[in-house]
């Protein structure tokens, strides 16, 4: 059986990873209609892995024992000023995603709960990637700026992106 703080912490990290999918979808719906439809496609692949993120941890909560108390999920930003601005918000969900994570493997580190430090190393390694690939985004379409033609170039390759899992 799962500890009750961890049970709470877990359900918790669970609400974040689906806020931050509903709010991925957001963002691809934006980018739909600014027609940028490689953006898009990048931002529901986004959508996609974090239910899958929230699904492990239901998955693993129930292995463990534990009960499920999903919480509201906030309304997303439907806006933004630019696509940066976008990429922007989208590196600080993960961070917040990041520091969230740390912090559960921290209370599990406290509780001596092994199983569960065991489980969340694969988050650990996944949140570097996912800051990762918004950050080398982010550093393009700064060099970018107006850039018309290199935005439209940077769309099509992120229309490239394949799901996690997919072969390529």
């Amino acid at each position: 059986m799962i500890n009750p703080k961890l049970q709470t912490a877990i359900n918790s990290q669970i609400n974040q990873e689906y806020a931050a999918s509903y709010s991925y979808l957001q963002m691809s719906a934006y980018f739909e209609a600014e027609n940028l439809d490689g953006f898009a496609h990048w931002m529901y692949l986004q959508h996609q892995e974090e239910q899958v993120h929230g699904y492990k941890l239901i998955t693993y909560l129930h292995d463990r024992g534990g009960k499920l108390e999903l919480e509201s999920i906030a309304k997303p930003k439907l806006n933004f000023d630019s696509t940066l601005d976008a990429f922007k918000m989208a590196l600080s969900y993960e961070q917040e995603n990041t520091l969230a994570i740390n912090n559960l493997y921290a209370l599990a580190k406290e509780l001596n709960d092994y199983a569960t430090q065991s489980h969340l190393q694969w988050f650990i390694d996944e949140q570097v990637e996912e800051e990762k690939s918004i950050e080398d985004i982010i550093t393009v379409l700064e060099k970018i700026g107006d850039d018309v033609t290199a935005m439209l170039y940077l769309n099509d390759k992120l229309a490239a992106r394949q799901a996690e899992g997919a072969s390529e």
